[in-house]
């Protein structure tokens, strides 16, 4: 269900229903990590995360490490910060 690498891989999923009847599939959010920065990027508007991570760590798909580093659970919750605080690389 999630590609290799996302931060969601090792959580707990479960099947909830909606109040329509429907049977979906969900997932437990991960808390925020709260990784090391290496400074702030100034964001200009319409960047986009995944090719914020891939410039900052050469690894699009570890978008959700800039949500971890600015106490975000999702990456739609930076969309009105201006300056972004970038992580560090592994």
């Amino acid at each position: 269900m999630f590609f290799p690498g996302s931060r969601y891989i090792k959580q707990t999923q479960y099947q909830t229903t909606l109040a329509n009847g429907t049977t979906v599939p969900a997932v437990v959010p991960p808390l925020p990590t709260n990784p090391q920065l290496i400074g702030y990027h100034a964001r200009q508007q319409g960047q986009r995360l995944d090719l914020m991570a891939n410039y900052y760590l050469n690894d699009a798909t570890q978008f959700s490490s800039f949500c971890d580093a600015n106490n975000a659970v999702a990456p739609d919750a930076l969309a009105t910060h201006a300056q972004i605080g970038v992580p560090k690389g592994s």
